[in-house]
């Protein structure tokens, strides 16, 4: 790695860290609704939505809505290429911080 290249290839999708929370959060316990993950994130309504289409966008979660009993119910996962995606972005970023030792 080059010193002029500190963060080579890394998805500039999951390296926000509102996204990086979301993605974390999900691979940690499968599946989330929205007021969990607000809970957990403590992003605002709109930032978490803004974020989780971001995140659906590239493929790396899926959202399902539904409704119960009219109450409308939103739930996020981590699809396989987003585990993939976080799994390789953790990884180079283990080589960024080594390479800061």
């Amino acid at each position: 790695m080059s010193e002029l290249e500190p963060f080579p290839n890394l998805d500039r999708i999951i390296h926000e860290p509102g996204r990086l929370m979301i993605l974390a959060i999900l691979n940690a316990v499968g599946e989330a609704d929205f007021l969990f993950l607000i809970q957990q994130t403590d992003l605002t309504r709109g930032n978490l939505s803004s974020h989780t289409t971001k995140l659906e966008n590239a493929g790396y979660i899926e959202i399902e809505k539904s409704f119960n009993e009219k109450v409308p119910r939103t739930v996020y996962r981590l699809t396989a290429s987003g585990r993939t995606a976080l799994g390789n972005y953790r990884d180079r970023m283990g080589d960024v911080l080594a390479a800061m030792r």
